[in-house]
């Protein structure tokens, strides 16, 4: 990608969190940084017009590619619960079923690219990545498999079914086929995070095609100096 791509990328609207406005040379500066790290070169094309950049992040680290998929869209997004990731990464890689995405992020767990707030098999678990700066402060708080909020009106301890403030509930250990049901809700959700995504990638069309008008009126106009020159 050339670097005004990259920050209009960086920079888009829709489905962010939270919104930022780099300017290009913030980008550059970041692009260089990554460069030093061995995570993105310099790509050299024909014309040799336009710098271009990609990312090295596949002969970096031993991720598979629905690894890579989690990951980027982990950090777009940040901190995701299972369903939502799933929905999202799938856009980049197909993740036929919970189960596969839960394999995918133990994996992750165990290399230590990847925080939780309770276990895999909890509904409501959310999860992020750990690529956070130190004074970001964005460690996950881990949420223990009997915990559960106080009664606010009791000094009773809360009942066992109570469900803690992340989760919609607490059902005894479901089965695996039970777990990738597919609910109607769910299928909104899909639906609706689908569209975000085509808005982003008309978002981004668009942008390629202002950058394509921007380039051809160059074009016309070196032309024209050319044949103005050459008296023609």
């Amino acid at each position: 990608m050339t670097l005004k791509g990259l920050t209009t990328g960086c920079n888009q609207k829709s489905n962010r969190s939270p919104l930022t406005d780099y300017s290009e040379d913030s980008v550059y500066d970041t692009l260089e940084q990554l460069r030093e790290l061995g995570l993105t070169a310099v790509v050299h094309t024909e014309s040799g017009r336009t710098e271009r950049f990609r990312h090295y992040v596949r002969k970096c680290y031993d991720f598979t590619e629905p690894q890579l998929a989690i990951l980027t869209e982990l950090l777009l997004r940040g901190r995701q619960t299972l369903g939502e990731l799933r929905a999202r990464a799938s856009r980049m890689v197909p993740i036929d079923s919970l189960t596969d995405l839960r394999n995918e992020l133990d994996s992750l767990l165990d290399q230590g690219y990847l925080q939780a707030t309770a276990d895999l098999e909890r509904r409501g678990t959310e999860v992020d990545h750990t690529f956070y700066g130190p004074q970001e402060n964005k460690d996950l708080e881990v949420r223990s498999a009997n915990s559960a909020p106080a009664s606010p009106t009791s000094s009773s301890p809360a009942p066992a079914t109570s469900a803690p403030v992340l989760e919609e509930s607490s059902p005894a250990a479901p089965t695996s086929s039970s777990r990738d049901t597919v609910t109607p809700t769910e299928d909104l959700a899909e639906l609706k995070l689908e569209l975000e995504d085509i808005r982003t990638e008309n978002e981004v069309l668009k942008s390629s095609l202002q950058q394509l008008e921007d380039q051809v009126s160059t074009l016309a106009e070196q032309v024209t100096e050319m044949r103005r020159e050459l008296g023609m």
